[in-house]
């Protein structure tokens, strides 16, 4: 399978074959189909990683092993799936990547180096807009991190990944409704912690 790159594609056309389709064609033989599953979802493992780590090149080598990892156990996995009913392929990969997520996270803490180390001044800003801008990272990565672990990965799959309520309740094992619920606290915790981050120099 070739590297993934920090530059990632759109999500498939409509008209693509579905999930459950490219797992059936796996499982018969075609190897393709899953490489057609990894670009389909790339960006979103991508997206869900780079919330957890400092650097693109540490969200992207995680994906990769998030998408090794899948391929490893795709067979014994998607085997034990009913032939005729759905295949949550996505909700099962969001999972693992969470899982790699997390404990590259406690790790050595990347989260607090994330938060020292905020990402290089976007083109055409001056320097005090830069500075500006690395304090408001440093604050929200600061509060994202001190969320409680359900409001995060509710936060994340919501913000991050872009998920619905539905499919982030299916991911995590959840309530639609406690999904409601925790991202409407996470948010409101976010503000608070925010709002009450004191700003350098007073």
């Amino acid at each position: 399978m070739k590297a993934l790159e920090t530059t990632l594609p759109l999500a498939a056309a409509a008209t693509d074959p579905s999930d459950e389709a490219l797992c059936r064609a796996f499982l018969a033989g075609d190897e393709a189909a899953f490489g057609s599953l990894v670009e389909r979802h790339r960006a979103l493992v991508f997206a869900l990683m780079r919330r957890y780590t400092a650097r693109p090149e540490d969200a992207a080598d995680l994906a990769q092993q998030a998408f090794l990892r899948a391929l490893e156990a795709s067979r014994r996995v998607f085997s034990r799936w009913s032939p005729s009913g759905p295949a949550p392929f996505r909700a099962w990969l969001i999972r693992i990547a969470l899982n790699l997520a997390k404990n590259h996270a406690r790790q050595g803490r990347r989260w607090l180096h994330a938060v020292e180390h905020p990402d290089t001044e976007a083109p055409g800003e001056s320097a005090h807009e830069a500075l500006e801008r690395g304090e408001r990272e440093r604050q929200v990565r600061a509060a994202v991190l001190a969320l409680p672990r359900r409001q995060r990965e509710v936060l994340t799959l919501r913000v991050d990944a872009g998920l619905g309520f539905r499919d982030i309740a299916e991911t995590l094992g959840i309530t639609e409704t406690n999904a409601k619920v925790n991202f409407h606290h996470a948010v409101k915790r976010l503000r608070a912690l925010v709002a009450d981050t004191p700003e350098e120099g007073r």
